[in-house]
């Protein structure tokens, strides 16, 4: 038997690590949306990953891990924050304070399928395994000036098996059709849902609701859930 002991001191090949989700945060920095916004939005999510609702939705999952990457689109899309796997507080506070960091990346009009394409991308070109994937989109109109149209794109990362969720910024007293067009053009597959953001006051929450639920993979009662307030 002494043959097989050498073998024990062979280094063994190395493994994607594997989470419970990988979540691609596509949030909006098209020409619409200010300077101010950017840095908001930004805040918003920062809070939002640190709530201990949460790091407790986290923890909870199977493998107590996901993985999640922010990338702001325009008529480009840009990752601000490259993929972080969070198990806890600490990786959570990392990331929030790396998002804070850099400046504006994206520009111009909106390229929406070329946006949910670069999600997709993302997530099948990283070294990460997961048992779901989520690409996470907020935008403050449904417009697609430049790139794929976005039912095509839509379509092409459903077949991939991504899931999309919406989070509408609801804003000029377009709140409802704004939703009802995210419901109807940008979100798809198992468990799809939006969550509109109506206010500044209310857009921190929002984000926290709607990633607890994609956490969590929990169905919610129907599609729109409007947060109204912490």
């Amino acid at each position: 038997m002494r043959w097989f002991l050498p073998l024990l001191f062979f280094p063994l090949p190395a493994l994607a690590q594997e989470v419970d989700l990988e979540l691609v945060l596509l949030a909006d920095a098209s020409g619409s949306i200010d300077q101010e916004e950017v840095e908001f939005q930004r805040q918003g999510y920062a809070t939002a990953i640190t709530h201990p609702d949460v790091l407790y939705a986290i923890s909870s999952t199977l493998t107590g891990t996901i993985a999640v990457t922010y990338v702001e689109w325009a008529a480009n899309q840009m990752v601000v924050v490259d993929w972080t796997v969070i198990d806890g507080e600490t990786a959570a506070q990392t990331f929030a304070a790396r998002l804070l960091e850099p400046p504006r990346l994206a520009y111009g009009r909106n390229a929406i399928g070329a946006a949910l394409l670069e999600g997709k991308r993302l997530i099948e070109d990283n070294q990460i395994t997961s048992l779901r994937q989520v690409i996470d989109f907020s935008g403050d109109s449904v417009g697609n000036f430049s790139g794929p149209r976005i039912s095509d794109a839509r379509a092409e990362v459903l077949a991939a098996g991504i899931t999309i969720n919406g989070l509408p910024i609801l804003r000029d007293g377009r709140a409802q059709d704004l939703a009802q067009a995210y419901e109807d053009q940008i979100i798809g597959g198992p468990g799809a849902f939006v969550v509109a953001a109506t206010s500044r006051d209310t857009f921190a929450e929002a984000v926290r609701r709607k990633l607890v639920l994609e956490i969590a993979g929990a169905p919610v009662a129907t599609q729109t859930a409007q947060a109204t307030g912490p």
